[in-house]
């Protein structure tokens, strides 16, 4: 049997997975071999940066609508990025990083909706047995349910109950793709909690008073984990023209429905908040801590809201939009030329940041037809705010939606 018909025959052996996306192969059958210190290394610097994001959500909330505007927030969600819900500011959020001279460097956070939970969480385990390494993600889907568990539990004690007994909790994703909505079953079962799948099509709000399913059942907890609040701020009902995003904002704030992720998770989702970082760290600002200086200056790259500095200094940077993902609408430019750049122009509209370009390691990999080289960027995820499991992307100079998931583990 050839290395293509493994794969298959591999995949097909797990339920309600995209081992291949948008017609191409996505799940590679090889594994990348790290070292337990690499392991470590990589969960030390995601401890860290979660711990330097976590102390900065404080401060974001101290600032004035207009420095929150310059960050890049849309003004329609001013009124509700103060509100506090949880003692955790996102139950899962994922970092990406990039192995840089012997240490790892945050590019940017996903806070809000992360995805690439059911590859590091649930496959990484399933493809290391079949080649014979250890998980390092061993334990982790434990620590995820907990953590998914205690975080529904504690959101429902919040909302003023309904006299529904049990709450009714609905996890919900666009039901046309099949990434975002085996994400969502994926976690809905881990929770193992009274609970349906609504697909967002079907949900229905009434202003003031609560968000409904198809049947008129009001919802008590609505789990979005690939429903971004920056897409929620700009949706209206085609027919009515509702602004139904902020209609369903205003539930939570309300306290006539629980949100998870919650709302807090987006004051870290725009990219500007590492210029914040990176600029109280240029100027030695006492918020942070001299180790905690030292944890940015070791975990961080400069970054800006303009690319002055950059230019002067005849430096490589990237420029991204504040809210993004999948390398959208992403440019890498160096003595204003343009050396890479995504072809998607999604995000154009909003705030631009400009960062230290650093270049992503190289290997090879073999794919379904041959092996490639590509470029490797790690995804690393903070559970309840602690590092957890990780793994890696395989693609381009910019990390695109077309990136291969790369397993990995330990040699026996």
């Amino acid at each position: 049997m050839n290395h293509k018909e493994k794969r298959k025959q591999f995949y097909q052996q797990i339920p309600h997975y995209w081992a291949d996306l948008y017609g191409q192969e996505y799940s590679l059958y090889d594994v990348y071999p790290v070292t337990e210190r690499e392991a470590s290394a990589i969960r030390k610097a995601t401890n860290r940066v979660g711990y330097i994001f976590f102390k900065t959500i404080k401060l974001l909330r101290q600032i004035d609508d207009e420095l929150l505007l310059s960050l890049g927030f849309p003004a329609s969600s001013l009124r509700f990025l103060r509100i506090r819900q949880l003692n955790m500011e996102s139950v899962i959020a994922r970092l990406d990083l990039v192995e840089l001279d012997d240490r790892y460097v945050v590019l940017e956070i996903n806070s809000d909706t992360p995805t690439f939970l059911k590859e590091l969480f649930f496959v990484n385990d399933r493809i290391c047995k079949e080649f014979g390494y250890n998980n390092p993600n061993e334990g982790e889907e434990k620590r995820l349910q907990k953590a998914v568990q205690g975080a529904i539990l504690a959101s429902l004690q919040d909302v003023v109950p309904n006299d529904v007994e049990p709450p009714h909790i609905v996890f919900t994703s666009h039901a046309d793709n099949k990434e975002d909505r085996y994400t969502a079953e994926y976690l809905r079962d881990l929770a193992q909690l009274p609970s349906c799948y609504v697909p967002l099509h079907e949900l229905q709000i009434v202003e003031d008073e609560g968000l409904y399913d198809a049947a008129g059942k009001r919802i008590d907890l609505l789990y979005r984990q690939t429903y971004p609040i920056e897409q929620m701020l700009v949706d209206y009902d085609p027919n009515t023209k509702e602004p139904v995003g902020e209609m369903l904002l205003e539930l939570v704030a309300h306290r006539k429905l629980a949100m998870l992720n919650p709302i807090s998770a987006f004051l870290l989702q725009s990219k500007a908040v590492q210029a914040v970082i990176w600029g109280l760290h240029e100027e030695l600002h006492p918020f942070y801590t001299s180790e905690e200086h030292t944890w940015i200056a070791e975990h961080f790259l400069p970054t800006y809201l303009e690319p002055d500095l950059f230019r002067e200094q005849g430096t490589a940077y990237v420029r991204k939009p504040a809210f993004g993902r999948e390398g959208d609408t992403v440019q890498i430019i160096k003595d204003d030329a343009i050396l890479y750049e995504d072809s998607n122009k999604s995000y154009t509209d909003y705030v631009s940041v400009y960062q230290k370009y650093v270049p992503l390691p190289t290997t090879y990999v073999q794919t379904a037809e041959k092996k490639v080289k590509g470029h490797l960027m790690i995804g690393s995820f903070l559970i309840s705010g602690q590092a957890s499991a990780f793994g890696f992307r395989i693609g381009g100079p910019i990390t695109d939606n077309m990136a291969y998931f790369l397993p990995c583990g330990y040699k026996l």
